[in-house]
């Protein structure tokens, strides 16, 4: 796929998701810094949970943190060990294992943040 501009770099790989512009890497592994600035967003971090494509089994799910790359990870690690529970990041979305809202909405709260419980 090609950008707007006309520059003709990639913007979007099947295989690895959203392109740094700069580095042409992954986002994810954007060496360059361009890349690994978070999307704006509504600067509103939500927790939430999700059942949908996972066999009835809930999952918690954190988005809209600003943070990107390694960071990331180490705020989902961080969360998981609060949580004693496992999880991923997948797009830059942090899912853990299990219904933790409550517990999650308090720790990010305490990190500074303007955290709102999504969902039901």
């Amino acid at each position: 796929m090609r950008d707007r501009r006309g520059t003709g770099g990639l913007v979007y790989s099947t295989s690895h998701g959203e392109m740094c512009p700069r580095c042409r890497r992954p986002v994810r592994d954007c060496t360059c810094g361009t890349g690994a600035a978070p999307k704006p967003g509504s600067g509103q971090v939500r927790v939430g949970r999700e059942t949908k494509g996972r066999a009835g089994k809930g999952v918690t799910v954190v988005t809209g943190v600003p943070l990107a790359g390694e960071a990331l990870e180490a705020l989902a690690k961080e969360l998981k060990r609060r949580c004693g529970s496992g999880g991923t990041v997948k797009d830059g979305v942090i899912e853990i294992q299990g219904d933790h809202r409550d517990l999650l909405v308090a720790e990010l709260q305490k990190k500074g943040w303007n955290v709102k419980r999504s969902g039901g």
